[in-house]
C-alpha cells in the first residue's frame, strides 16, 4: 500500500505563535493536531485498529478510527493524506475544537487518481495532549470510510463498502456487471459502491443539500465533489429509498448506475435524456416486464395531459421534482424506440460519438437518418398511441 503522511500546520499569512497559556489551560494547538494526524495515517496505512483507537479522546470516538482502519486495510485505502488547514471555531467549554482537515485517498484496483476532500475534524485538548474527538459535522464531506462500522466486500471487479446489507449490495455490484458488459464490451470493469447507514449519512457522505437525494435510491458522481477528468466515480446508494425496491427493482437501479459508470456519465455533457435513457435501456434490456411496469408513469401522464412536447431534460430530472419517474421512462422509451428501429449497435455508436465531442443533432441524423425533431415526433406519437391502450 502507498503512503503519504502528512502533517502540516495551518497556512497564514504570518508564521503561527503560541501564545503562553497558564500551567493546565487548554488551548487550540496546531502542530499537535498536524502530529497527530500523522499519526492516523500511519495508523491507516497499516490497518492498525489498536492504534487507531488510542488517538480517539473517548471510547466512541476511538471505535470510530478503529474501525476505519479496519475498512482501510479491507479496502486496500492508498495514497492516503491528511493535512491539517485551519480551525473552523473556537474552544468549547469541553476544551475541544474544530478543524478543517485536507484528505486524500485512493482505492488501489479501482481509483485511476486519488480523491480529494475538506472534512471536519473535532480535536479534543487535555492534560497537554490533543487527541480525536470525532470526524464529521458541518457542511464537510466525510467519507464512508471515515464514518465507523463499515463492512467491506471485495472483487477483482467490485468493491463494495456498505454500513447495511453489505452481502445484498455485493451481489447486485456483482450481477450488474455482465449486464453492463453485454451492451458495452469495451469496458473494463470497476465498480464502487457505497453505501452509507443512513439518507442522512448519504447526504454527509457527499456533502449534499438536505433533501437533494431524498427520492433517489442511488446516484453516481465524483467521490469528492469535484469533475476533474480522473477524479474517482463512486455509486452511492440512498439505503432509506433503496431498501424498500423488490429485488427485480434493486437490480435494475443497480445495473443503471453501473453503466453510468461504465459511461463516465458524472462527467458527462450529453443530453439527459440520452444518459439516463441509455442507463435504463441498458438495465432493461433483458428484464421482461410489461409497459405498464416499465412505463407506466409516462403514459399516466400522456393519458392525462398529453405527450410532453421536448425529450426530458434538466427540469425533468431535477431531483426535488415528483414526477421524477416519468422522465425516467419517457427517456427510457426514447433509446429503447431508437435501438428496436435502427440497431442497438447505432445507439451505442451514437453515445459514444457524443462522448467524443460530435455534435448532437448531426451525428444523430448520420446514426440514424433522421433528424433529432421528427425523431421526437415521432417519439410522442409513440407515447400517445400507448397511452391510448391503457385500461
Amino acid at each position: 500500500m502507498g503512503l503519504a503522511l502528512a502533517g502540516w500546520a495551518v497556512l497564514r499569512d504570518e508564521p503561527y505563535r503560541a501564545h503562553p497559556k497558564p500551567s493546565g489551560q487548554a488551548s487550540i494547538d496546531p502542530t499537535s493536531a498536524s502530529e497527530l494526524l500523522t499519526r492516523l495515517a500511519r495508523a491507516l496505512h497499516d490497518g492498525d485498529p489498536a492504534a487507531a483507537r488510542r488517538l480517539g479522546a473517548d471510547a466512541s470516538s476511538g471505535r470510530v478510527l478503529a474501525d476505519a482502519a479496519r475498512t482501510a486495510r479491507r479496502a486496500h485505502l492508498v495514497d492516503l493524506q491528511l493535512r491539517y488547514l485551519d480551525e473552523q471555531g473556537g474552544l468549547d467549554t469541553a476544551d475541544r475544537w474544530p478543524a478543517a482537515v485536507d484528505v486524500s485517498w485512493r482505492y488501489a484496483g479501482f481509483d485511476r487518481a486519488p480523491a480529494n476532500a475538506e472534512v471536519r475534524f473535532t480535536f479534543a485538548s487535555a492534560d497537554g495532549r490533543v487527541l480525536i474527538a470525532g470526524v464529521g459535522g458541518g457542511a464537510d464531506r466525510t467519507p464512508i470510510w471515515l464514518q465507523g462500522g463499515i463492512r467491506v466486500v471485495r472483487t477483482p471487479h467490485t468493491l463494495v463498502l456498505a454500513a447495511v446489507d453489505v452481502q445484498r449490495y455485493a451481489q447486485l455490484a456483482a450481477r450488474a456487471v455482465p449486464i453492463v458488459h453485454r451492451v458495452l464490451a469495451h469496458w473494463r470493469p470497476a465498480l464502487v459502491v457505497e453505501v452509507p447507514r443512513s439518507a442522512g449519512r448519504l447526504q454527509a457522505t457527499l456533502a449534499a443539500d438536505p433533501g437533494e437525494y431524498a427520492q433517489i435510491a442511488a446516484v453516481t458522481t465524483s467521490a469528492d465533489g469535484s469533475s476533474t477528468p480522473r477524479t474517482p466515480i463512486h455509486i452511492f446508494v440512498n439505503p432509506a429509498v433503496f431498501s424498500g425496491l423488490k429485488p427485480r427493482g434493486s437490480q435494475v437501479v443497480m445495473s443503471h448506475e453501473a453503466v453510468h459508470v461504465a459511461t463516465d456519465a458524472a462527467n458527462s455533457v450529453l443530453p439527459l435524456w440520452l444518459v439516463e435513457g441509455f442507463a435504463d435501456y441498458v438495465a432493461l434490456r433483458d428484464v421482461r416486464l410489461p409497459l405498464s411496469t416499465t412505463a407506466g408513469q409516462i403514459l399516466g401522464q400522456v393519458k392525462k395531459h398529453g405527450a410532453p412536447r421536448h425529450l426530458p431534460g434538466p427540469t425533468e430530472f431535477d431531483t426535488t421534482q415528483t414526477h421524477l419517474g416519468a422522465s425516467y421512462e419517457a427517456a427510457w422509451v426514447a433509446c429503447r424506440l431508437l435501438a428496436q428501429r435502427y440497431g442497438e449497435q447505432n445507439l451505442v455508436d451514437y453515445y459514444r460519438a457524443l462522448s467524443g465531442g460530435a455534435q448532437v443533432g448531426p451525428a444523430f441524423r448520420e446514426h440514424f437518418g433522421l433528424s433529432l425533431p421528427a425523431f421526437t415526433r415521432s417519439w410522442r406519437s409513440w407515447l400517445v398511441d400507448q397511452a391510448g391502450r391503457l385500461g
